[in-house]
């Protein structure tokens, strides 16, 4: 079997080089190997992933982990099984999971929750209660606190402590 060092071969000949041998010369530790690896198929991927995604962040996203899972896996993948459909197989399955979890989080834009001119009513931005206490609250509050200060300071010492 061949297995040439990685400056033995040009770029041109690495286009002759099967997946597989490339796959076990980057498990043998070959950087340059999984790096064409990843410059063979990016075009493509990148083409595919964008046929489910628009957004170029997830885009990328998405692509890393493709790579990511290609690195963890190259001691399981088998030479016979075609690394380009795997490879696809692992893109298309992450955009499917990205997007399940764009429809759990139910992205609502913020243009939606205004209210438009001449509607009547609150938005639903405006109908969302505050949790802070209102300014009347604070006063009655600190009216409390000081009415509750001065009773306790009129007792009789023996009175105040509990």
């Amino acid at each position: 079997m061949l297995n040439p060092q990685p400056q033995q071969y040009s770029i041109l000949q690495r286009k002759e080089v099967p997946d597989g041998l490339l796959v076990g010369q980057a498990l043998a530790g070959d950087q340059y190997a999984f790096e064409f690896l990843v410059n063979r198929y990016h075009h493509q991927l990148v083409s595919c992933i964008r046929g489910f995604l628009k957004d170029n962040d997830q885009i990328y996203d998405v692509l890393q982990h493709v790579y990511l899972q290609l690195y963890l896996s190259l001691p399981i993948l088998l030479r016979d099984v075609s690394l380009k459909a795997w490879l696809f197989q692992v893109a298309r399955n992450r955009c499917l999971d990205e997007l399940r979890k764009r429809r759990r989080r139910a992205e609502v834009p913020f243009s939606t929750l205004e209210r438009e001119d001449g509607e009547e009513g609150l938005s639903p931005l405006e109908a969302i209660p505050d949790p802070e206490p209102l300014p009347e609250e604070i006063t009655e509050r600190g009216e409390l606190h000081g009415s509750l200060h001065a009773a306790i300071v009129s007792l009789p010492p023996k009175f105040r402590s509990i």
